[in-house]
């Protein structure tokens, strides 16, 4: 497995592929790394030398904030956004969907599992739950 800027990058992968793995980069910016740095996009990781994944590098840290950088300043826009308690903060404070999506149903992901509130259908329960008269 070779490494760039600390992430661990399967051999077998096409060059493309294996940038995607990078937090921060993704296909379209995969494919301009590879364009600007003049490498062969049909090669494998493996057969990258290291003067290559050097200029692989060196494109990705001038040009593009990756993981633990970006992974902060995507944790502070959301602190900034509670803190002025726009609509988008509170819906992130809440736990629900923050893009405008429904809640009626879905939403499963944001909201977890599904609580039940509600009425309890069988008697031997229902006794159970209330408190005895005397």
């Amino acid at each position: 497995m070779a490494r760039i800027l600390g992430v661990e990058i399967p051999n077998e992968k096409k060059v493309m592929a294996g940038l995607t793995y990078i937090y921060g980069v993704g296909q379209k910016s995969a494919r301009e790394i590879i364009k600007n740095s003049g490498i062969n996009p049909d090669k494998r990781i493996k057969e990258l030398t290291e003067e290559e994944l050097g200029k692989i590098a060196g494109i990705i840290q001038q040009s593009y904030k990756i993981e633990g950088d970006l992974r902060r300043e995507i944790a502070r826009n959301i602190v900034r956004l509670k803190e002025i308690n726009s609509y988008r903060g509170s819906r992130h404070k809440r736990g629900l969907p923050v893009r405008g999506q429904r809640t009626r149903t879905n939403a499963r992901t944001r909201k977890g599992p599904r609580k039940t509130v509600g009425v309890v259908r069988e008697k031997a329960k229902r006794k159970e739950m209330t408190p005895e008269k005397k």
